[in-house]
């Protein structure tokens, strides 16, 4: 076990809140996990799979394939219900990895919403249901969002969000199991619902970590990562720019330290996940 681990584990015991398991990459070698909690090894990352959502899009992005001005109506126009709203017309790819496409709060939020009631055709629902905001005006954080983001990625490949990221990065990167969650029309909800294990979210973490490369296979461009960190496109940072980190609900998080070239990802249920990054952030 890693000096980290260790005194990780120590920080940890001592809290209020119980943790799953605790898995850490560092400098170069193997991956290590920290199980405080027997469970089963692929949990819910909740909104963790955004950043996975936001790495397929880079790597279309990096292929040329789509642009981040590329306009939400024209990728879809073969599916745009009779009389949607006009100001659908301001939306583009980066205004959906942005959060800003308009959307109510809590929109498409499968994870505390009854399905029905979003119909059968979840894009449909999308285009058709009352604006809240002209899209590009104002930052509502949905799962929305990143639902058109998964169906972006089908539009433009031609394979469902999932097959693609199998294709073009769980393989190549050596992922154990990873499942998603689908809308009732068969398309992975790209915004939640990721049953993965902790050291596959280490994974992602090292992609952002190694600028766009995994121990040496490139998934991603540097060009990508850079704007992925600097704009906010499913990574946040804090306020010195020490750690970048994905939270989901129930406090899971992935967790990137460029200065100490570390890479960590918690999975819990209640565990208070702000209180792991600050001691990422300020571990010595």
């Amino acid at each position: 076990m890693s000096r980290f681990l260790q005194d990780i584990k120590d920080f940890v015991e001592k809290q209020p809140f119980k943790v799953i398991r605790i898995s850490e990459y560092h400098n170069g070698g193997k991956i290590e996990t920290l199980e405080f909690t027997p469970s089963n090894p692929c949990q819910n990352a909740y909104s963790i799979a955004k950043a996975f959502t936001m790495t397929a899009v880079g790597i279309l992005f990096d292929r040329g394939l789509l642009s981040l001005d590329e306009k939400i109506c024209d990728i879809f126009r073969d599916e745009l219900p009779d009389g949607i709203d006009s100001r659908w017309g301001k939306s583009t790819v980066e205004t959906a990895l942005l959060h800003r496409l308009g959307f109510p709060p809590s929109f498409l939020d499968i994870d505390v919403k009854d399905c029905a009631e979003f119909g059968e055709d979840f894009l449909k629902h999308c285009f058709t249901v009352p604006l809240a905001y002209t899209p590009d005006e104002k930052e509502i954080y949905t799962d929305g969002a990143y639902y058109i983001l998964s169906r972006t990625v089908s539009k433009k490949t031609g394979m469902r969000l999932d097959d693609f990221l199998w294709k073009e990065m769980f393989w190549k990167m050596n992922f154990r199991e990873a499942a998603w969650s689908h809308c009732p029309m068969g398309y992975p909800i790209g915004a939640t619902g990721l049953y993965i294990g902790s050291e596959d979210i280490v994974k992602l973490g090292m992609v952002y970590l190694e600028d766009g490369q995994y121990r040496g296979k490139r998934i991603v461009s540097r060009e990508w990562v850079e704007k992925a960190k600097e704009k906010g496109y499913s990574l946040d940072c804090d306020s010195e720019r020490k750690i970048f980190f994905k939270g989901g609900m129930h406090g899971q998080k992935l967790i990137i330290a460029p200065s100490q070239n570390r890479v960590v990802a918690l999975q819990s249920y209640g565990a208070n996940s702000d209180v792991i990054a600050d001691f990422v952030k300020n571990y010595e």
